[in-house]
This record gives structure tokens, C-alpha cells and sequence, in this order.
């Protein structure tokens, strides 16, 4: 199949399961990528997390933080469903830093990255992507502000009018009415800024090893692997990533890892049409998408 006939298709795909999506598929190896839309700017959702763990890694690296300090973090005593880890703690804890790490990066625990972003506030984290060169990953804000969207608001039993408003509510220009899903307001990136990214943590770049090291460690013990993971993840191959949810939006980013030796990165940002919140078809749809355009780069 050529390749304009294989985008063809899954745009179709894509399109049939009400999904905008805009991906990237890229060889490490050669450079060669495939992609829908990669340069289109998208809320970021728990995506954030990846930068904010770069540039924390990078502070303790610098000796500006120590990973053994422990850190008093309040309760999020969220109820919603969704969030994990110390976002559902009812008590106060104590967690140092490196394990605040692994809480808001492979369980993306929101109270987590908070935590850290007060140790490492947004503009910081958003200097150190520009000085490891870095462009189109904006970080304006907290995670908090994730937990209080329409979705917080409504009962239950009505999580589908929360996102017909997500749905319903945007500009032309890539506003929103809600915040979160403004491009001018909330923390965003491209599918293509978010393989940079993953480009240079899996192959040197201006990124200390040591902190490309840490990185890929932590997302490769992510343990949200409902979405990519399994079309990725095999005997023969490694999946290694973050996932990003928020109202109508499904990402996630990683890395394949193949035993021949063949690595790429994958970026898949989308924004679902249809009002429901669990949509675990929508997931497997992303996957394929991403499958193929992978297998299609594997073959050269």
C-alpha cells in the first residue's frame, strides 16, 4: 500500500470512531516519520507530566533538589473517578521527591506532579525544555486545575453533558470555553513537539544522560497501559510512555523498543466527538492508527 493511501485509510478509521486525531510515528533511527495533522496544537492534559519530571530530574542533577528530601503533601481527597495515588489519599503524607516521581509520572497522580510544581513551578519547568531546545511544548499551569472542569460539576450519571460541552464549546480559532481546553490559556503541544521531546531522551541531545537515563526509566513503568500498550508491547519489544486524559481528549506518547534494534516514537493526540466518557473502542482505534503507520515506516 502506498503511502497516501495508507493515511487515507486511517483518517477514515479515525474519522468512523469520531476521533480528530493528530499523530506522528518517526524512525530514531533514520529520522523518517510518518503523520495526520502533526504540527496541530492540543491541551496537553497529564502529558505535562513528562516535561515536569525532565526539568525536576534536571534540578536534582544540578544539586538545586535532592531526591531524598521528603516532601509534606495535603490529601486530594478527590472523588471523581479517574485521578490515582495521593490524589484519593485522605491523610497528609510524606514522600520524597523521587518517589513524588514515580507517583506523578507512571500513575500520573495529579496531587503528585502538584507537589513537584511547587518545588519546580510551571515557568521553570518551561525553561529548562527551551534550554535543552525545546519548542512548542507551552506549560502554563498546575494539575489542579485539571480536577475542575464541567466533568466535577455534574452527577455521575450525567458525565455525557460534560462532554457535549467540551464538545460543543470550542472556537474556530482553537478557543474554549472551558479553560482547560483552551490552546491560549491551557498547557499544550503537538504531536510532533512531543516525539522532539521523546527524540531527545532516547538519543543524545543537550538532555544530561543521566537524566535521559532516569526519564526513560520512568516511563517505561507506567502503569496506565490500556491505550497504546497493547499494540506495542510484546516478547520481541518495549512500550514506554504517558498517557494524557481530560473530558473528550485521549493522548499518549512513547517509545517502541524492538529487539532488532529499530526504536520509534509515537505521539497520538486526539479529541473525541462523541459525548461519553468511557469509550474503550476509541483506544483500540488509536492504537491501530499508530500501528500503521509504524509498520508501514518498519518496512524500509
Amino acid at each position: 500500500m502506498n503511502t497516501e493511501a495508507l493515511l487515507r485509510g486511517v483518517r477514515g478509521r479515525l474519522h468512523d470512531a469520531g476521533l480528530r486525531a493528530c499523530l506522528l510515528v518517526r524512525d530514531l533511527g533514520t529520522g523518517e516519520e510518518l503523520g495526520i495533522e502533526p504540527d496541530t496544537e492540543l491541551p496537553s492534559a497529564s502529558l505535562v507530566k513528562v516535561p515536569l519530571a525532565l526539568a525536576t530530574l534536571e534540578r536534582v542533577r544540578r544539586g538545586e533538589l535532592d531526591g531524598a528530601t521528603p516532601v509534606e503533601v495535603a490529601p486530594g481527597r478527590v472523588t471523581t473517578p479517574g485521578p490515582t495515588g495521593l490524589s484519593r489519599f485522605r491523610h497528609p503524607a510524606r514522600i520524597a521527591i523521587d518517589d513524588l516521581l514515580y507517583l506523578s509520572t507512571c500513575l500520573s497522580d495529579g496531587t503528585a506532579a502538584d507537589a513537584l510544581f511547587t518545588l519546580t513551578p510551571p515557568d521553570r519547568v518551561a525553561a529548562v525544555l527551551r534550554e535543552a531546545g525545546l519548542r512548542g511544548i507551552t506549560v502554563r499551569h498546575r494539575t489542579e486545575e485539571l480536577f475542575d472542569t464541567p466533568a466535577e460539576r455534574f452527577d455521575p450519571d450525567q458525565t455525557h453533558l460534560a462532554h457535549a460541552l467540551a464538545i460543543d464549546a470550542g472556537t474556530s480559532g482553537r478557543g474554549h470555553r472551558v479553560a482547560q481546553l483552551d490552546t491560549t490559556r491551557a498547557n499544550t503541544g503537538s504531536a510532533r513537539s512531543f516525539v522532539d521531546l521523546l527524540q531527545t531522551l532516547w538519543t543524545p541531545s543537550k538532555i544530561h544522560p543521566e537524566v535521559a537515563e532516569r526519564m526513560r526509566d520512568l516511563m517505561a513503568h507506567n502503569v496506565l497501559r490500556h491505550r497504546l500498550a497493547p499494540d506495542f508491547s510484546s516478547d520481541a519489544s518495549s512500550w514506554s510512555s504517558k498517557t494524557g486524559t481530560l473530558l473528550n481528549l485521549r493522548h499518549e506518547i512513547g517509545v517502541v523498543e524492538h529487539a532488532d534494534g529499530q526504536t520509534f516514537a509515537i505521539a497520538v493526540l486526539t479529541e473525541s466527538s462523541v459525548p461519553a466518557g468511557a469509550q474503550p473502542g476509541v483506544d483500540a482505534v488509536m492504537a491501530e492508527a499508530a500501528r500503521s503507520l509504524r509498520d508501514h515506516l518498519r518496512q524500509f
